[in-house]
C-alpha cells in the first residue's frame, strides 16, 4: 500500500485527494498546509509520496523539495499545482520532484504519476518538446545517433507502449534481453523513465 502525505493550502483540494487516493487504496498518514510542518512529517513519517503544491505559506514548494532531498529519505515528490509552464516543471525537476501533475486537468491523473513515481518513473507528462532548448536537441540527436538499428527498433517499440513481452515475442528475443536493451536506451539517452524514452522519441521524428 503506498503511503501519502498531502501538503496543500487549500482544505477543498486535501478533501478531493484524500478521496481519490483512498478510494484506490492508498493511506494517507498525514496532511499539512504548509512547507515548514511538511519537512518535519517527512523526516517523522517517510511517507512513499509527497503530493505537495508549490504556492504554500512558510516555506515554498520548490525550497521543500530541495530539503526533503537533502533528507536521503526513501520519500518520492510528486507537485499537484495550478502552474502550467514548462520552466515551472523544469525547476521542480532540478529541485528534485519526480513528478508533476495539473490541477487543472484531470486530477485522476494523480493516481497513475503515483504509481508511476513509486515504480521507479519520473511522472513529468506536461514537459512540450518545444521547451528543449537547441543544446539539448543537438545532444539528443548525436545520442540517437549512437544507437544501434535494433536499439533503435526496441526504442520505437517502449515509447509505442509495447511490453517486454510483446517486443520479445516480435523481435524473437527473451524478455531478459528486451530488458538490456531498455536499460542501455536508458543510459544511451540519459533518461530515467520509458515517458522521457517516449518524448526523445517523438522530439527526433521515430514515432508518429
Amino acid at each position: 500500500m503506498h503511503s501519502v502525505l498531502i501538503v496543500d493550502d487549500h482544505p477543498v483540494i486535501r478533501l478531493a485527494v484524500r478521496v481519490l487516493l483512498e478510494e484506490h487504496g492508498m493511506s494517507i498518514v498525514a496532511e499539512t498546509d504548509n512547507g515548514v510542518d511538511a519537512i518535519q512529517m517527512v523526516r517523522e513519517l517517510t511517507p512513499h509520496v509527497v503530493v505537495l503544491d508549490i504556492g504554500i505559506p512558510k516555506l515554498d514548494g520548490l525550497t521543500v523539495i530541495s530539503r526533503i532531498k537533502a533528507l536521503n529519505v526513501r520519500s518520492k515528490v510528486l507537485v499537484l499545482t495550478s502552474h502550467t509552464a514548462d520552466d515551472i516543471c523544469r525547476r521542480c525537476i532540478q529541485a528534485g520532484a519526480q513528478g508533476f501533475v495539473n490541477k487543472e486537468e484531470d486530477i485522476g491523473g494523480l493516481v497513475t504519476a503515483i504509481k508511476a513515481v513509486q515504480s521507479g518513473y519520473t511522472f513529468f507528462p506536461t514537459l512540450s518538446s518545444d521547451s528543449v532548448n537547441p543544446t539539448d536537441r543537438s545532444t539528443e540527436a548525436e545520442q540517437i545517433s549512437s544507437l544501434t538499428d535494433r536499439e533503435v527498433v526496441v526504442l520505437q517499440y517502449l515509447s509505442q507502449g509495447w511490453t517486454n513481452k510483446e517486443i520479445g515475442e516480435k523481435l524473437l528475443i527473451s524478455n531478459k534481453t528486451v530488458s538490456t536493451y531498455k536499460t542501455r536506451l536508458l543510459q544511451k539517452l540519459g533518461v530515467s523513465s520509458v515517458i522521457e524514452l517516449s518524448n526523445v522519441a517523438k522530439r527526433h521524428a521515430l514515432i508518429p
